[in-house]
């Protein structure tokens, strides 16, 4: 066998047929907008992503497939090769995606093969990997989780309703999900052979293979409760959520030498420069040969809630240097007490610097973002999903930086900008110590550990992502850590009453 057939190539078939009436939708829910993106944007990117995944095919539904290919267009998604229409029924479309990846493939030539439904974008990388690993062994992968619910077997008695005929062993039952995995010589014959049932119709893929090939073994690679579909109205909800609570790893450079090269000739602003994050990120990109521009009340005399000043600030580093490649606002302030006994000074202080000033910083920041193709960087605090008793004022407005970033990184994807926000756990800043005093060494984040994060976020591309920084991660001094797992760690920390 050649090295070319040694190793096929890995497709994704995004299965995108589907309409929006259970969701009471007038379009297809694969193009309904959660967190900023339609829903198959995000299925797309997290194949995208993957090195295990070489190219990407779409059945769409009939009518949208411009739809897709718009997304496709505006998100650079390189891997995706073409947005074709799907058939009428599931059977259908699988057919048509066969006979799309079977064309150009010389003869004895296979490749692997991964149906995927659109309607679920939250899929892991892991999970994709350890299909792809399994094919290696395999012709057949299917992925579920274990079923929390007791599941029972009914039947109906007339106008009596439903009863129940079986309680099967829960310990046995699996809740199927995708991407269901094959090799494609394998999952075409089988579609072959239903071709000759008069009666053939099936809902997914796998049950094609066990009833017409029933001599494949078909593998169980373990899902992700997170890995859920898109089908009724809570489900919309539910999705939103979580990927506002979802957060993502920034890739790290890998030597100094790659900071440098990055950094040399930028330029970044920072509002809230004096002291803390601020000062330590523009201290950082400094040294790596950014001209950088640390704004603060106390040392330039710079207020982040006066619109003038910010764009005087502004103007006058696009003025010295020619251009703005980030712009960066850690300002903030932190006012604890009962809402009830709050003077109207201080509430209106919280709004100016933790919300309007953010809001002004972008709007001011537009122009010259849009000329570099730059990033806009937020900051928002682990209480953003669950606000806590006398933080009202504080939680509120972080948890709007969290839709402002959202937002406006769907807002300026045309332009070229992209908008992060770092969540960083409990940090050593001055705002903190003045707020809470002295705590006990090592409790802490270090600033300079966020501000590397920092760095990280905007030397990637990554946008209208929340990164998280915890401390427990000991990879980076103090810590970046990812995905639905540090949400949860947050959220449950948040209740226990540490953040």
């Amino acid at each position: 066998m050649s090295e070319h057939f040694a190793k096929p190539r890995t497709t994704a078939v995004i299965l995108a047929g589907g309409t929006g009436q259970r969701v009471g939708l007038s379009i297809p829910k694969q193009l309904l907008k959660i967190a900023g993106k339609a829903v198959i944007e995000h299925t797309l990117t997290t194949f995208e992503k993957a090195d295990s995944i070489d190219d990407i095919i779409v059945l769409m539904a009939p009518g949208y497939v411009p739809d897709v290919e718009k997304i496709v267009a505006k998100a650079g998604l390189k891997k995706v090769a073409k947005v074709i229409e799907g058939g009428s029924t599931r059977n259908e479309t699988t057919e048509r995606a066969i006979s799309a990846l079977g064309e150009g493939l010389a003869e004895g030539e296979d490749r692997n093969v991964l149906f995927h439904d659109a309607v679920r974008p939250l899929l892991s990388e892991r999970v994709i990997d350890d299909c792809v690993t399994a094919l290696e062994r395999y012709q057949a992968v299917d992925v579920a989780i274990p079923s929390a619910d007791t599941i029972i077997v009914t039947r109906t008695h007339g106008e009596d309703g439903e009863f129940i005929t079986e309680i099967p062993d829960r310990s046995r039952l699996r809740r199927g999900q995708t991407p269901q995995a094959f090799k494609l010589s394998t999952i075409r014959r089988a579609y072959e052979v239903a071709a000759g049932d008069p009666n053939f119709q099936a809902t997914d893929d796998c049950s094609v293979v066990l009833k017409y090939l029933p001599d494949v073994p078909i593998h169980v690679v373990a899902g992700d409760e997170y890995n859920m579909k898109v089908t009724q109205p809570v489900d919309v909800f539910i999705a939103d959520k979580l990927f506002q609570l979802a957060s993502t790893a920034a890739p790290e450079q890998a030597d100094e030498a790659a900071y440098r090269e990055l950094l040399t000739g930028k330029t970044v602003v920072v509002f809230g420069g004096s002291y803390g994050i601020g000062k330590d990120i523009a201290e950082l990109a400094e040294g790596y040969g950014a001209k950088t521009y640390a704004l603060g009340r106390s040392t330039t005399g710079t207020h982040v809630e006066n619109p003038e000043e910010v764009d005087d600030a502004l103007s006058t580093a696009y003025a010295e240097t020619g251009r703005i490649d980030y712009v960066i606002n850690t300002a903030g302030v932190l006012r604890i007490g009962k809402l009830a006994e709050t003077d109207n000074a201080t509430i209106e202080e919280a709004l100016k610097v933790n919300y309007l000033a953010p809001v002004q910083i972008a709007r001011s920041s537009y122009k010259y973002l849009a000329e570099t193709k730059g990033q806009l960087l937020l900051y928002t605090s682990s209480s953003y999903t669950r606000g806590r008793a006398e933080y009202s004022l504080y939680s509120s407005t972080k948890a709007a930086m969290v839709n402002l970033t959202q937002a406006l990184s769907d807002e300026w994807a045309g332009d070229g900008i992209r908008v992060n926000c770092i969540n960083p756990e409990r940090t050593a800043t001055p705002m903190r110590t003045k707020a809470f005093g002295q705590e006990p060494a090592g409790s802490l984040l270090s600033s300079e550990a966020v501000a590397h994060t920092s760095l990280d976020v905007l030397l990637s591309e990554l946008t209208g992502h929340v990164i998280d920084v915890r401390q427990q991660d000991p990879t980076a001094g103090a810590g970046k850590a990812s995905g639905f797992e540090a949400a949860l760690a947050s959220v449950l920390d948040r209740q226990d009453g540490v953040a």
